[in-house]
């Protein structure tokens, strides 16, 4: 685990304390005005010294701001910060920076919704997770599923659209499967949509002209 991803473990587990979540909740619905220690004890209905320790531990989470006896503000922007960090650890992440038009179909690193059916996204899709599954040999249903759950709970359909867009082939009793051609090679930089594939063959193996 990446320390970006651990800094964002440890602020959703301090606010998997019902008690400090909702602290938190209190002085986020109170805004700029924020609370004291008196106030949100009194508002969340716990001793002062609970609240005085809740509110220590949100400010050094970085949840909330404030010290002592003066007025405490919530500090939500870190929980956008987080679920971004969260974003950059999910495994089909490095992938989704060559397809920007498939960024709408995942939430929070899972597919979500697929694109029409004979849309040039839905062959994308295709392609993109032919990337991220990048097989080899060949492989019982039970591993392509577990390796598609890691980027959707619909598995059996996202199998099914990987095999109509050739990504994937099962043999005829549709328990093995295979890659269906070889997964492309991540894009140049300046590559759209719109662009001509590249050729198998590159300019440079064509003889010269006598």
């Amino acid at each position: 685990m990446s320390a970006e991803a651990a800094r964002a473990a440890e602020i959703l587990n301090q606010l998997a304390t019902p008690l400090r979540l909702r602290a938190f909740a209190e002085l986020v619905r109170r805004g700029a005005e924020g609370a004291s220690i008196a106030e949100l004890a009194y508002t969340i209905d716990v001793p002062v010294q609970t609240a005085g320790e809740t509110l220590a531990r949100l400010v050094g989470a970085g949840l909330a701001t404030g010290t002592g006896n003066g007025i405490y503000r919530a500090s939500p922007g870190i929980l956008r910060e987080t679920a971004q960090a969260l974003d950059r650890e999910q495994p089909i992440t490095v992938f989704l920076g060559d397809y920007p038009q498939l960024r709408g179909n995942f939430t929070h690193g899972r597919l979500t919704t697929m694109p029409p059916t004979l849309s040039e996204r839905y062959a994308l899709l295709g392609e993109l997770l032919a990337r991220f599954l990048a097989l080899e040999g060949l492989h019982d249903e039970g591993e392509i599923n577990r390796r598609l759950s890691a980027v959707t709970d619909d598995v059996a359909a996202v199998r099914r659209m990987l095999v109509e867009t050739g990504w994937l082939e099962r043999d005829q009793a549709g328990t093995t499967y295979g890659a269906g051609r070889p997964a492309p090679t991540p894009r140049p930089a300046a590559w759209s949509a719109t662009s001509p594939r590249p050729s198998a063959v590159s300019r440079s193996s064509t003889p010269p002209a006598s």
